[in-house]
């Protein structure tokens, strides 16, 4: 399944800068867990997430659904153009 179409689908209109949203598909080493993360500006990161993380549960939710179809659990992750990954 193209989860970055599905995902592309459901942001364009949220995002200010759809063209700048970054969709990568991570696949680990359970084939049943795939991890999805987008990167997009940070005011367009901050619109993704929502107050309270209602628009980002809501997508989560989404493509959960699209994933239960293929039997795998889809995580999603979001971050900004610039932040830093802390490990």
């Amino acid at each position: 399944m193209n989860y970055e179409k599905i995902i592309h689908a459901l942001i364009d209109d949220i995002v200010e800068e759809p063209s700048s949203v970054l969709i990568r598909e991570i696949v680990s080493e359970s084939q049943k867990d795939v991890t999805i993360v987008i990167v997009a500006e940070k005011e367009d990161t901050a619109r993704l997430i929502g107050r309270h993380g209602g628009i980002a549960n809501a997508l989560r939710e989404v493509v959960s659904v699209a994933g239960k179809s293929e039997n795998k659990h889809i995580h999603l992750k979001f971050e900004s153009f610039g932040e830093e990954k802390e490990d």
